[in-house]
């Protein structure tokens, strides 16, 4: 009854602290989620956690002689544990250098690439001292190791003032392409979430298999707006192309009965 005591105490002083720690990390995200405090939070719940298995360890003679005899032979418990454990704290110290540069905070839309590959875009949602946490747009979360996420190219929207995105239209060869230009700047100018349409020009980008390209730039204020910018913006070109008589080719296919 005394041994469960003890380890009912050991238990909830470091559940407490934890909570501590969890409670300070909450106020203090309420002002600021730079990653560096998600990943303090975890490495101080890390630590609170290995210090209180430690201390109830010593209470007991039995665990007591088994920690003793391992400390003694420390130098080679330490060389086995570093060479098995070296992913795992390759992360850590990945997940420490993050956390003081910052390249990304939590809430922050980022693509990580590697080697020209995409291997993850998204919201980032949780940063540990392993890994971090990406919800992509389809709703699945990508995790990621720091290790990776260290030696990755970050590109993280969060860090400019507008975004700007391209949209591309093709029009007949028969349309009217000034008008085709002055409908496709005035929808762009008309939309509530688009800046700066003023400084956005509509240009003749290519000529294609089945008529002329017009390529224009779609700047707002941040990624979300973005999104809805664009695709609103590619129905109204639909619509207001059709009542103009300005044609947007498409490939059909006819087939003859023998």
């Amino acid at each position: 009854m005394h041994y469960l005591l003890k380890i009912s105490l050991f238990v909830a002083v470091g559940l407490g602290l934890n909570q501590v720690v969890n409670l300070g990390y909450r106020l203090a995200s309420k002002k600021s989620n730079a990653i560096h405090l998600r990943f303090l939070k975890s490495a101080v719940n890390v630590f609170i956690d290995v210090v209180i298995i430690y201390s109830l360890v010593q209470q007991f003679d039995i665990t007591k002689d088994i920690s003793k005899a391992l400390l003694q032979s420390g130098t080679l418990i330490v060389a086995i544990a570093t060479f098995a454990a070296q992913q795992a704290l390759a992360n850590v110290i990945s997940g420490i250098s993050v956390s003081a540069a910052k390249p990304y905070n939590v809430n922050e839309k980022i693509r990580v690439l590697q080697g020209g590959t995409v291997i993850a875009e998204g919201m980032v949602i949780d940063v540990t001292i392993r890994q971090t946490v990406i919800r992509q747009f389809n709703g699945e979360c990508c995790i990621v190791p720091n290790s990776i996420m260290d030696s990755a190219v970050i590109i993280n929207t969060n860090y400019t003032e507008n975004v700007g995105n391209f949209i591309e239209v093709t029009v007949s060869y028969d349309a009217d392409i000034e008008e085709a230009i002055s409908v496709m700047k005035e929808i762009c100018a008309a939309h509530e979430l688009t800046i700066d349409s003023d400084k956005s020009s509509v240009t003749v980008s290519s000529f294609v298999a089945d008529g002329v390209t017009l390529k224009t730039t779609i700047w707002t204020k941040n990624l979300n707006d973005s999104f809805k910018a664009c695709s609103d913006i590619r129905a109204a070109l639909v619509k207001e192309f059709k009542e103009h008589g300005i044609e947007i080719p498409y490939q059909t296919v006819t087939i003859h009965n023998a």
